[in-house]
């Protein structure tokens, strides 16, 4: 039986009636163009997933050197260089309850043994030049900071020979059926992974909202794939500087909070990343788009991040970005070599431990924001 949920609008209470799809490329659409709709938060509360879409209508052979026998609906990547392959269905095609698992396993189980990296990554770039999306930009967008593109690209080749990779089947409404078998599968899945995605969609005085609801997030299956721990990897503030103090000292934790509290104010949010080696960098977000500066490592190293400036203005041009580059140079113990003034270059924290290095730092900084006009 359809359902209903109401929307508090000005005071106004409005009923929203389940709907179905009109069609499955409406759903299709939605989703290359809002991959939010997959839940990355139900799927990993600790660390929501991202997505980066690679393509829709991604080809799958079943022979080395030979043309494609399917075609996948979406190709996505999360941030971590897992393949998601996306196979969408509506309610009303009766192949949702049983058939699309065996086409999906299809699909995986040639995509792991004949895709390649390189096709990969070029049908990536296919899909930007077609959305009118610059490459580079909309990776490092996705990626915050926390990856380089290249290590992004190697963890992706690695998963996929590894076969760490995610299935989705997303309709309207997955039935009964076929959640008990995507349940049964993932509990028996390492490191491979199969969820069901419900996007419901209600209608209302022109107004509609979709609902998204991830199926196969089972206590067993978190267990099989070693779920359990994840949030040991999270860093804060507080975890950051704890570990500075031990790795590094006292000296360094000083300067430190001196950089957060002067670069706090100016910028969007502190990013503190994942896994096992900490960082803080700060993140100014301008028209929906990151811009990134730097970065400060648990270990004691700033990270200067020209790869990042070099697709924004106005330092996309190299001669701003030199400049840059001799600006830092001119801090006694920093030694920026031309040739990475559009890589990351990095240099030890303890440069900065005196207020004189510290404060020629943050005027550097503040130069370089006033040259964004931000």
């Amino acid at each position: 039986m359809p359902e209903s949920i109401f929307l508090l609008n000005n005071g106004q209470l409005i009923e929203m009636n389940e709907s179905t799809y009109l069609s499955e490329d409406l759903l299709q659409k939605l989703l290359a163009d809002y991959p939010s709709l997959i839940s990355g938060s139900q799927i990993d509360s600790e660390r929501p997933r991202r997505w980066l879409l690679v393509s829709r209508e991604f080809g799958v052979p079943d022979e080395k050197d030979k043309g494609n026998r399917w075609s996948l609906d979406h190709l996505f990547i999360d941030q971590d260089g897992i393949p998601t392959l996306v196979e969408v269905k509506r309610s009303v095609d009766t192949r949702l309850r049983r058939e699309v698992i065996g086409q999906i396993l299809d699909y995986a189980a040639n995509a792991v043994s004949y895709w390649t990296i390189e096709e990969i990554r070029h049908r990536f770039e296919e899909c930007c030049n077609t959305t009118g999306k610059e490459m580079n930009v909309e990776l490092d967008d996705f990626l915050q900071g926390e990856t380089e593109a290249e290590q992004f690209w190697e963890n992706t080749k690695t998963n996929l020979k590894a076969g760490k990779i995610r299935m989705l089947i997303i309709a309207d409404v997955i039935p009964k059926e076929l959640q008990r078998i995507i349940e049964f599968l993932n509990e028996q899945m390492s490191p491979a992974e199969i969820l069901g995605v419900e996007i419901k969609q209600f209608i209302g005085q022109d107004l509609k909202t979709l609902v998204p609801r991830v199926i196969g997030m089972t206590s067993k299956a978190d267990t099989v794939k070693g779920r359990p721990g994840r949030p040991e990897e999270e860093w804060n503030e507080v975890r950051f500087l704890a570990e500075l103090l031990k790795t590094k000292g006292q000296k360094d934790v000083e300067t430190v909070k001196k950089i957060l509290a002067w670069i706090t104010p100016k910028v969007s949010y502190i990013y503190y990343g994942t896994g096992k080696r900490g960082a803080f960098a700060p993140i100014l977000k301008v028209e929906g788009v990151n811009r990134f500066c730097f970065a400060i490592w648990v270990d004691g190293f700033v990270e200067i991040y020209f790869q990042h400036m070099k697709n924004r203005p106005v330092f996309d041009q190299e001669e701003k970005r030199l400049e840059l580059l001799n600006k830092l140079n001119t801090i006694p113990g920093v030694a920026i070599p031309q040739e990475r003034v559009s890589a990351r270059p990095n240099f030890p924290l303890a440069v900065l431990n005196t207020e004189t290095e510290l404060q020629k730092f943050m005027d550097i900084f503040d130069w370089y924001w006033k040259q964004q006009g931000l």
